[in-house]
């Protein structure tokens, strides 16, 4: 088992006022050489956006993008027609394929809007743009729930890549164990709360592991945790 560890402090970080964001990866004015990507794996964005404000219409293109709202509602418009608020609970996805434009917005005036930006580079380019999201529901603690896939008939959203994303709530003191879906794909662990051990690694809230060159994963769990599994190839 190979891994490399990105501790939550050091991540990039852009504080404009209205928006606090913390990079996984490099993005806009942040820049580590270490820190790329992980395989197809090339945002993972931890963005909090102030009452009222929100990014403006802007383009995307050949990307698989999900945003994972944390807390608060996030309104999304783009030129494809769509329109809708995301909430926690919610899983969006746009296929960017040729080009798309949209905005983001925290559709609560007064509080906050948390959530996570991922990209993911796409095994197709030029497809054509796409828009989906779902609503989790409750989802049953102490196992992994598949939120993403390639897999249109799948449970979840599906995107033009071999990637599967995970998301779980644990108990402490419970060991947690995960498969990667495919050979030559990598597991990118991020600890959106809670304590965890894995391969003898202390991770806490907002660290991430990147996991590769073994099939099996064992995680376990010192305090109540909440983790977010994303399964990628590691090859371009």
């Amino acid at each position: 088992m190979n891994t490399v560890i990105h501790k939550a402090n050091q991540r990039g970080h852009a504080d404009f006022g209205w928006l606090d964001s913390y990079h996984s990866f490099s993005f806009g004015n942040y820049y580590d050489p270490e820190k790329i990507h992980f395989g197809a794996l090339r945002v993972l964005n931890d963005d909090v956006v102030i009452g009222g404000r929100g990014f403006g219409f802007h383009p995307h293109d050949n990307m698989e993008i999900i945003s994972i709202p944390l807390e608060g509602d996030l309104e999304h418009k783009d030129s494809l027609g769509s329109q809708a608020v995301i909430r926690s609970g919610d899983v969006q996805v746009m296929s960017a394929g040729t080009g798309i434009v949209h905005s983001e917005y925290n559709q609560s005036k007064t509080e906050p809007v948390k959530f996570l930006q991922i990209w993911i580079v796409p095994s197709r380019q030029n497809v054509k743009p796409r828009y989906d999201q779902i609503t989790l529901g409750i989802l049953e603690p102490n196992k992994f729930h598949l939120i993403v896939s390639p897999d249109p008939s799948d449970e979840g959203v599906w995107i033009h890549q071999q990637a599967w994303l995970h998301l779980g709530s644990f108990d402490r003191g419970l060991e947690a164990a995960y498969s990667k879906k495919l050979d030559g794909n990598g597991a990118y662990l991020f600890l959106l709360s809670g304590k965890i051990l894995v391969n003898n690694l202390e991770l806490n809230s907002r660290d991430a592991i990147g996991i590769t060159d073994t099939e099996n994963i064992v995680i376990q769990i010192l305090e109540s945790s909440r983790i977010l599994m994303i399964d990628v190839p590691m090859q371009l």
